[in-house]
């Protein structure tokens, strides 16, 4: 294609066909695109997806570029970015996610995804049981030391303005020593796609359970920080945690699901965020892949169940 304008003429010309295949397959990779700078996949974000949505409850790093652009990801290259729905954890959450890549690595960096259609149906029947039954816990622990602070997280000024999205978002609360914050938030982790009404596996239970970190930086924390000073943790619903033969086998149904393709400078990829989850793999070289989030959906209108409800306290064991 000779420019991004001719581009964007002709993603708005397939923009029935380009849906109804991202309804189909949960994930659609385009190639060719003149896609080189923010600007460029601004505009084409602006052509795909139809309303831009905040990144909400930060948890990972990110540069933003502006207009909504932001960095996939800032953490360090060798570092394995595990299967997730993005904001997964909030009542409202992207349904669209569009990424980009501006410089492609030298070697490994692909962004792989996972129907979680099939992750669900792969997923062994007493785990299911469990999740329909009870949901999943997120325990948080917001830190200058080990994670992103709660200014950062809530985009927050003051703790009441925290207290007050908390209460509106049905995550519990603790002020801690030293300006540090803990919550809980209990969430369902199957739900129905408001237009193609399928069940997904949807849930981050997986990706910050304390299983999946190494195990000689979880040592390292918990003898820190203490078990429920970890960054990140998540149980059942019923403050019950994953063992780690449960761990596997959530993580084998994600790999059995999986598909990537490597990166090439002007590749898109949309995906919808309830049918697909994503990831990254470790790289070498320099990568710039930029995302754009959109198409807000309600957890509500996703006939979660159980209901979204205040987290309980929970006593952390492994």
């Amino acid at each position: 294609m000779s420019g991004i304008s001719e581009a964007c003429d002709w993603l708005s010309s397939m923009s029935v066909e380009l849906r109804l295949a991202l309804r189909t397959h949960g994930a659609i990779f385009i190639r060719g695109l003149p896609v080189f700078d923010v600007d460029s996949f601004g505009r084409v974000r602006d052509v795909l997806v139809s309303q831009k949505t905040p990144y909400r409850e930060k948890a990972t790093p990110r540069s933003d570029y502006g207009h909504a652009v932001y960095s996939s990801t800032d953490l360090p290259a060798s570092q394995v970015i595990r299967m997730h729905n993005e904001n997964s954890y909030t009542l409202t959450f992207p349904g669209t996610l569009l990424f980009g890549c501006l410089v492609a690595p030298s070697e490994g960096g692909a962004t792989p995804v996972a129907d979680v259609r099939e992750v669900l149906r792969a997923m062994p029947p007493q785990l299911v049981e469990r999740m329909r039954k009870h949901g999943w816990l997120l325990t948080r622990n917001y830190s200058e030391y080990i994670s992103l602070d709660w200014r950062t997280s809530f985009a927050a000024e003051t703790a009441e303005a925290v207290e007050e999205y908390c209460a509106e978002n049905l995550i519990s609360c603790e002020w801690q020593e030293g300006d540090g914050l803990l919550t809980r938030q209990l969430r369902p982790g199957i739900i129905e796609h408001p237009d193609t009404g399928e069940q997904v596996w949807f849930n981050h239970l997986a990706f910050w359970n304390a299983l999946s970190l190494d195990n000689d930086i979880r040592e390292a924390l918990v003898e820190e920080f203490g078990w429920d000073g970890l960054p990140f943790n998540t149980a059942f619903g019923d403050g019950v945690q994953l063992t780690r033969e449960e761990l596997e086998a959530v993580n084998a149904a994600y790999e059995a699901a999986t598909v990537r393709q490597a990166w090439q400078p002007g590749d898109v990829m949309l995906v919808d965020n309830i049918l697909a989850a994503h990831g990254r793999d470790p790289f070498r070289g320099d990568r710039k892949i930029v995302v754009a989030m959109g198409d807000p959906i309600a957890l509500e209108d996703c006939k979660p169940s159980p209901t979204a409800a205040p987290a309980p306290p929970l006593t952390q064991h492994v």
